[in-house]
């Protein structure tokens, strides 16, 4: 899958399938520059493992729910490399609880962070990709956009705008030569799961068709193919990386 030389931008990018997905396109042969909120000392250590392995890789601090902070790592990537080719949008949180007793703040941080932020970076990120006439856009939905889970009002709502987004932003802008596209991953085994996966673990992987969890690498996986020049007819959709959990509905 050619990402030979291309300019990438992920965010959530310092851990679980963030950094995969970085991992992935920097061993592709992409540039490629993430983005982290805190976790400096995660960053700057997968930025410099990849910069021993000969990989063009750095981190970039910043709020994606904050319009000004995604405005100026865009910038900052096509001064450092001369344009951008594609943006991961992956950076999400789950604050889960039933309705009931969810506050404002925590329904408003996760639509913020999930899906503002994948808005905050495409809009920045449409400008240099529409003056190359190329783009891979992949944004990071959740199985979770169709299937119900009581307490995850929030994360469902949120998963299913960043679906209906990028539709909508997919039929804007094929016509520059840059596709828009979904990945929906079921149950990945990272540090955001790991809770579920601890008091469910048996559970879950009972109701998966393929009998495991996901790892992150199944997921940048697809990311990779996304990203990649080969899926240049492919824009709009909506890719489940379940092991085929929502074939029968979530148990």
């Amino acid at each position: 899958m050619k990402v030979s030389d291309r300019v990438a931008l992920v965010t959530g990018g310092s851990r679980g399938i963030g950094k995969a997905i970085v991992v992935a396109l920097a061993n592709g042969g992409a540039k490629v520059a993430f983005v982290y909120q805190s976790n400096k000392d995660a960053a700057d250590k997968l930025a410099a493992e990849l910069t021993a392995q000969g990989r063009e890789v750095y981190a970039i601090q910043a709020d994606v729910s904050k319009k000004a902070d995604a405005d100026a790592a865009i910038e900052n990537v096509v001064a450092k490399w001369g344009r951008l080719d594609i943006l991961v949008n992956n950076a999400g949180i789950i604050r889960d609880k039933l309705v009931l007793a969810m506050s404002a703040e925590e329904w408003n941080e996760v639509i913020q962070t999930n899906l503002t932020s994948v808005f905050n970076f495409c809009q920045a990120a449409i400008g240099p990709m529409m003056r190359s006439r190329y783009g891979r856009i992949v944004n990071m939905s959740s199985v979770a956009a169709d299937f119900s889970n009581p307490g995850q009002a929030n994360y469902a709502a949120s998963k299913a705008g960043i679906e209906g987004f990028s539709r909508c932003l997919a039929t804007e802008y094929a016509k520059r030569g840059i596709t828009v596209n979904c990945v929906a991953p079921g149950f990945i085994e990272t540090d955001m799961t790991s809770a579920v996966v601890s008091a469910a673990g048996d559970k879950i992987k009972s109701s998966i068709p393929v009998k495991r969890l996901g790892q992150p690498d199944d997921i940048s996986n697809a990311v990779l193919f996304l990203a990649s020049d080969e899926s240049s007819y492919i824009t709009g959709q909506v890719l489940k990386v379940d092991g085929g959990l929502t074939l029968g509905g979530m148990a």
